[in-house]
């Protein structure tokens, strides 16, 4: 392969990139265009404040269930 074609098989890859770049930036998490604060607050949307103030059995509720919600490893698939 000449030179010429490596260079324009780069130039059509680079253009390919570049068309595309809009739908591939989202799915490849690559928006690094925005702005800091925004990103976080995309995060962390599914985050919620426990306060003690309001009832102080919350707290505890929701210690609760989160270590509930960990996995933990049986004594069978200790074994294994």
């Amino acid at each position: 392969m000449s030179v010429v074609g490596i260079v324009l098989l780069a130039v059509a890859a680079v253009l390919v990139l570049a068309v595309e770049w809009p739908r591939l930036a989202p799915r490849a998490h690559l928006d690094g265009f925005r702005a800091p604060a925004v990103r976080r607050r995309r995060r962390k949307t599914h985050l919620r404040v426990v306060s003690d103030e309001d009832d102080p059995d919350d707290f505890a509720r929701s210690v609760k269930r989160d270590l509930e919600a960990l996995p933990t490893i049986d004594d069978r698939d200790r074994k294994r």
